[in-house]
């Protein structure tokens, strides 16, 4: 296996090429998680997958709870499914909080401040109520609790890690928050030795091949526990050892499965990217053409599993102005394909796109 059949097969196991799920839910609980950081972004990485889905589509499964955003790896924003959410808290959360640990010291944020902003919330959103940080803030305020910019985002990511709220349905453009136990009905408990193994499971399959310092990277997890949830699912996996390394992934995945030869406009913390360690498998193509030289824009655009450019995007009322440059000047068929990805974001977003090639 080359560097180059990895990219490939991460496209097969990314649900890229050839994709077999029908909704976003699906496609969310497949992953175990996908990085949210970028809200708008990371809609359009579903929409990638999801052939026949927009924007429109997707914000209501978020609004209506399908599709949850919380902060749960590493730390940052994930969308998960609601039905995982509580043993990913129980497996990650711990990680996080000791991530955590120092910035909440410097906030001056004890145990006995966090069980009252706890309380409070509570309080204010029982009942099914829907409230952004901002009228959260308020009601910290009225207790005579001190919180905004940094020592607000604190409070209310340690209120997510312990399960207590999660993302509620957006009002206009502002998030909300929900209390947990009203927005996602009770599930069966996982332990922590399952819960790692189904997190494992999930990692390799969807993101395969892939390392156990891929996982580790991706998950926060220890190595240790990554190496721990390998040895439990092993018997799931088909694995390859290249130089140093050894990589597993779906048994099931075969690269004569595929349809290659696509363009993607992947956004910057599309899984494709954020869901490894080593990312050198992409970027053979890049590095053989301008070796060391930075991308013009965060996001990529990705030909036959390879960075081959990158672009950005400005959306305004009635147009999104996209941003492009080539490494190097395209052939007809990638030309064509990127004909086809600009289409499909059209129709994602219900929008005309006006280009703007800024290639050499």
């Amino acid at each position: 296996m080359t560097q180059h059949d990895i990219a490939k097969f991460r496209l097969l196991s990314q649900q890229i090429t050839k994709p077999e799920l029908k909704s976003a839910p699906e496609m969310v609980a497949y992953f175990g998680a996908i990085q949210g950081q970028e809200y708008a972004q990371t809609k359009w990485s579903l929409g990638i997958r999801i052939p026949h889905l927009n924007d429109v589509d997707i914000e209501k499964d978020l609004n209506e709870g399908r599709i949850l955003r919380t902060h749960l790896l590493r730390p940052t924003w994930h969308f998960v499914a609601p039905e995982d959410i509580r043993w990913m808290l129980m497996l990650t959360g711990p990680r996080v909080e000791a991530i955590n640990a120092y910035m909440y010291r410097k906030m001056e944020l004890d145990s006995t401040t966090f069980n009252q902003c706890n309380t409070i919330m509570q309080r204010a959103l029982e009942g099914g109520k829907h409230l952004t940080r901002e009228a959260l803030s308020q009601e910290f305020l009225k207790n005579n609790i001190q919180a905004d910019g940094t020592r607000l985002v604190c409070i209310m990511m340690k209120a997510e890690l312990e399960g207590l709220i999660c993302s509620g349905a957006r009002q206009g453009n502002q998030f909300t928050y929900a209390l947990l136990e009203e927005r996602v009905s009770l599930v069966t408990k996982k332990d922590r030795d399952e819960a790692l193994a189904e997190l494992s499971q999930r990692y390799f399959i969807s993101h395969g091949p892939a390392t156990a310092k891929d996982f580790s990277t991706w998950s926060g997890l220890s190595l240790t526990d990554c190496k721990k949830g390998i040895e439990m699912v092993k018997a799931q996996l088909a694995e390859e050892k290249i130089e140093s390394e050894t990589y597993y992934f779906s048994p099931k995945l075969n690269l004569d499965m595929g349809s290659f030869g696509q363009l993607q406009l992947l956004p910057v913390y599309d899984e494709m990217i954020m869901g490894y360690k080593n990312r050198d498998a992409l970027m053979q193509h890049r590095n053989s053409v301008q070796p060391g030289k930075r991308l013009r824009y965060d996001n990529t655009l990705l030909f036959d599993g390879q960075v081959i450019g990158s672009w950005r995007r400005k959306i305004k009322p009635k147009v999104i102005d996209l941003e492009y440059e080539f490494l190097e000047q395209p052939d007809k068929k990638q030309e064509s394909e990127f004909e086809k990805a600009l289409l499909r974001f059209e129709e994602f977003y219900g929008l005309t796109i006006n280009t703007i090639n800024n290639s050499k």
